[in-house]
């Protein structure tokens, strides 16, 4: 059943929409503020941890991985156990505890630095297994099946997430530079931000989401049935369905893979090779936190026009397997501008690459994101029988950990150092390391273009469309393409 939703809307949604969008975004601030810093400060010679490159990147992408993939047990728990208004808020709290643990200055834990940086990580990762998927989940609860503002919902929502994560890699940026280098008044601010968040949901949960997230789904799921002491098992459909969403995630692997270099070879990149200084600002150098900014400011801009553009599009609109070809395509795109960076060097180190490239990058995997992530998170609620909705969305956060585990394992095989020999080097492997994965993404989106029709005709309907109740595959295609009569 439909739990009930509040009365009320903004802009043409329910208000809990809002609610939601500020949460996570006051907790997106959190994350991708020590997001911002985290390779920087594990690099860091003088206040950080003084590791290698590799091993740096190498830790970032396990981290990133986990982060993903506690998701499934935390989405398995709000199914069957505790709900996810609570998820959010027990998991809300072991972040910020993470934040303020990574926080503790040097000084207060003499020769204990790394143990104490290692248990900040632990706690972040749990408590991000418990938010994650449930959050996102309660979006989709807004809506009843075959709702279609729900892309747009989700676009919105997503703007939400990059809003905190725009602000975060200023704000965390300024605030070391300010105190010196210091990276723990970085984490304290991003604990700060996971405060926020909390204090957010507690106080207007109940005013803007009634009771939506606060029983487990599987409870809610059997009070449906008429026999409640038998578990029905997955009918064709939602067989099918699944099916769909498990062959996306592959495709979400490939694409967050190449994306998520933006926070160790990107990051490590702009720092070391990269001229961000500004000559009309008396040489003013751009920190290096604040392109991670870039990502999120485009999101921040062209998310309304992407949700609005949707909905122009009327019955034109790209089913969902297209957006997700197409969110390939533009990331491979992306690419060819670090590629165009690393020619710029010519293989001298000592050369540094206009700012304009990574601009050029950070836009077309803003463009590619807008049409594969926010598209992934509602079709995950629009395909997940009930019962099983936030596991699934788990799943689907499940994939992007592994992602972020070889997006952590490809950018590593840079290798490099501090000497200038190593330097060399990594310029050398950054350039195979970029072009493998614009031909990587392009060959995949092709693919799975290819694929489109049949993914659609195995979510029965879920996009609004009749076409699962034709007998062929071909009629589908007929239909799709708007030559069946």
């Amino acid at each position: 059943m439909q739990v009930d939703v509040p009365k009320g809307e903004l802009f043409g949604h329910p208000k809990g929409l809002f609610l939601l969008f500020t949460t996570e975004m006051w907790e997106r601030f959190s994350y991708y503020a020590m997001r911002a810093i985290l390779v920087l400060y594990l690099t860091d010679t003088a206040q950080g941890l003084k590791w290698s490159n590799a091993d740096a990147i190498s830790l970032y992408g396990t981290f990133t991985m986990l982060v993903y993939l506690t998701p499934l047990i935390g989405g398995w728990l709000a199914d069957n156990v505790i709900g996810q208004r609570k998820s959010i808020l027990i998991g809300g709290t072991l972040m910020a505890a993470g934040q303020f643990t990574l926080g503790l200055p040097h000084a207060w834990v003499p020769g204990m630095e790394e143990t104490f940086f290692y248990i900040g990580l632990a706690l972040l990762i749990a408590g991000n297994g418990l938010f994650k998927p449930n959050i996102s989940t309660m979006v989709g609860d807004l809506y009843s099946e075959g709702d279609h503002r729900r892309d747009g919902a989700f676009t919105i929502f997503y703007m939400g997430i990059n809003l905190g994560a725009w602000a975060s890699a200023i704000v965390v940026g300024s605030i070391v530079a300010a105190y010196g280098g210091n990276w723990q008044t970085g984490f304290i601010c991003a604990g700060l931000g996971m405060v926020a968040s909390l204090i957010i949901q507690l106080v207007y949960a109940k005013k803007f989401l009634g009771e939506i997230g606060v029983e487990p789904s599987a409870k809610v799921s059997k009070q449906n049935q008429a026999d409640s002491s038998i578990k029905e098992p997955l009918t064709k459909e939602e067989f099918d369905r699944i099916k769909v969403i498990m062959i996306l995630g592959v495709f979400t692997i490939i694409f967050w893979a190449g994306f998520e270099q933006a926070g160790g070879l990107m990051n490590i990149y702009t720092n070391q090779f990269t001229d961000r200084s500004i000559d009309m600002f008396n040489g003013w150098e751009v920190p290096t936190t604040w392109f991670q900014s870039l990502n999120p400011m485009f999101i921040v801009i062209f998310a309304p026009v992407f949700a609005a553009l949707w909905i122009k599009m009327g019955p034109k609109e790209p089913n969902s397997p297209v957006k997700f070809a197409l969110g390939l395509f533009l990331l491979g795109v992306g690419f060819l501008f670090m590629i165009g960076a690393v020619l710029e060097q010519a293989g001298d180190p000592n050369i540094k690459t206009s700012m304009l490239w990574l601009v050029g990058a950070y836009f077309f995997h803003t463009m590619g994101e807008l049409c594969l992530s926010p598209i992934g998170l509602s079709m995950v609620t629009k395909l997940a029988p009930l019962r099983l909705v936030s596991l699934l969305m788990g799943v689907w956060f499940f994939y992007t950990g592994l992602a972020n585990y070889v997006a952590g394992f490809v950018g590593s095989l840079v290798g490099g150092g501090h000497g200038g020999n190593s330097e060399a080097d990594m310029i050398n492997n950054a350039i195979s390391i970029f072009s493998g994965i614009a031909i990587t993404t392009t060959v995949s989106a092709i693919i799975l273009y290819f694929m489109a029709d049949k993914l659609v005709y195995w979510m029965h309907g879920a996009e609004g469309d009749a076409l699962h109740d034709k007998d062929s595959d071909e009629v589908v295609r007929e239909e799709l393409s708007g030559t069946a009569n």
